[in-house]
């Protein structure tokens, strides 16, 4: 066993994956937002804090990056869901935490270039150390929060309950979480499993 362990360590430390000892716990529905108040460097957008990116009826956090399938396959629904929430009054902040490839494929020159493709309309910004997505829990890409005017978390998940294809989703989860946080009700449907790639936090 331990004859087959080394060479998988040795591959994770070469291909710069992170091995985290424990595993993270996500941030429970209700829980005010943490970090609210750290300075972010956008890549696409402007410079500031969670806190700023808010509109007066929340925020939409999204851990994304470059180089997923899932965000790549799905980029058109995450565009749709982030525009969604700013027709609501929510804002939209997209945080990149794969410090692992800030070097390469999730770079600030890349980074630039792909939020340009996207025709991104709202903040992509770094997650230096994945300090933000260690305190969310956040492990995936992509990865939803949202948070209503009083930062208190009412939904995490994924976006919809079929990411693999688009044409058989029956429930857009996070558009029924916007509809039920600025309609004044309780939001239905509060946490999803996300699909997607592990964030490839640094070692």
């Amino acid at each position: 066993m331990k004859k087959m362990l080394l060479p998988l360590l040795v591959l994770g430390a070469t291909l710069g994956f992170a091995f985290r000892p424990a595993a993270i716990d996500p941030l429970p529905i209700g829980a005010v937002m943490p970090k609210a108040d750290v300075k972010l460097t956008a890549i696409y957008g402007s410079d500031g804090t969670l806190a700023d990116a808010r509109k007066e009826n929340g925020l939409l956090v999204i851990f994304s990056c470059n180089t997923c399938p899932y965000v790549i396959k799905n980029q058109s629904r995450n565009n749709e869901a982030a525009a969604f929430a700013e027709s609501k009054g929510i804002g939209v902040i997209i945080l990149n935490s794969n410090e692992a490839q800030r070097e390469g494929a999730d770079s600030p020159k890349e980074m630039k270039k792909y939020a340009a493709a996207q025709q991104y309309k709202w903040t992509y910004a770094i997650d230096k150390n994945a300090e933000i997505a260690d305190a969310f829990g956040a492990t995936r890409t992509p990865e939803v929060y949202l948070f209503d005017k009083n930062n208190k978390l009412v939904y995490h998940g994924a976006i919809d309950d079929n990411p693999s294809d688009a044409a058989a989703v029956t429930r857009n989860h996070l558009k029924e979480a916007i509809n039920d946080l600025t309609s004044g009700r309780e939001v239905t449907v509060k946490t999803s499993k996300s699909v997607g790639c592990s964030i490839k936090r640094a070692k």
